[in-house]
């Protein structure tokens, strides 16, 4: 990866709908070299995911649940279970006191406490903290 491939990545990161050829126009290159470099980029796995973000739903409710693993099960095969969980959004492994890190999110405090509740149920989950957000600033 070359800077110009950061420029794409940035360009993509504000706005995954970019066209290619205004990309091209931002980087100096053609609208076939953007593609072919976004497509090698997707294929070495740079680029997971093209994704949309949305307004989320003012009465929805998120939470950050930590989870401590026990150290006879592979954290990784805890966060590979936590995909499946509704409410989900997101899987960080950590450091710290805390073994991973989700990000949940639902419409009420009773769609999350679901969420939290089925985490709680995975062999190899030691124990769970959960904090509610109360405000996303970015």
């Amino acid at each position: 990866m070359d800077e110009t491939d950061g420029l794409i990545l940035k360009a993509l990161r504000d706005d995954a709908r970019l066209p290619f050829v205004e990309i091209a126009g931002r980087v100096g290159l053609s609208e076939a070299a953007v593609r072919r470099r976004v497509a090698n980029l997707v294929q070495a796995g740079t680029i997971k995911k093209f994704t949309v973000v949305v307004e989320e739903d003012k009465e929805s409710t998120s939470a950050i649940t930590y989870v401590s693993v026990s150290p006879s099960h592979p954290t990784s095969e805890v966060s590979k279970k936590l995909e499946s969980i509704p409410g989900v959004e997101s899987i960080y492994e950590t450091t710290g006191s805390y073994d991973i890190a989700a990000i949940i999110k639902g419409a009420n405090i009773e769609e999350v406490n679901r969420s939290v509740e089925e985490i709680r149920r995975i062999g190899g989950v030691l124990k769970t903290e959960t904090t509610i957000i109360l405000r996303t600033i970015r």
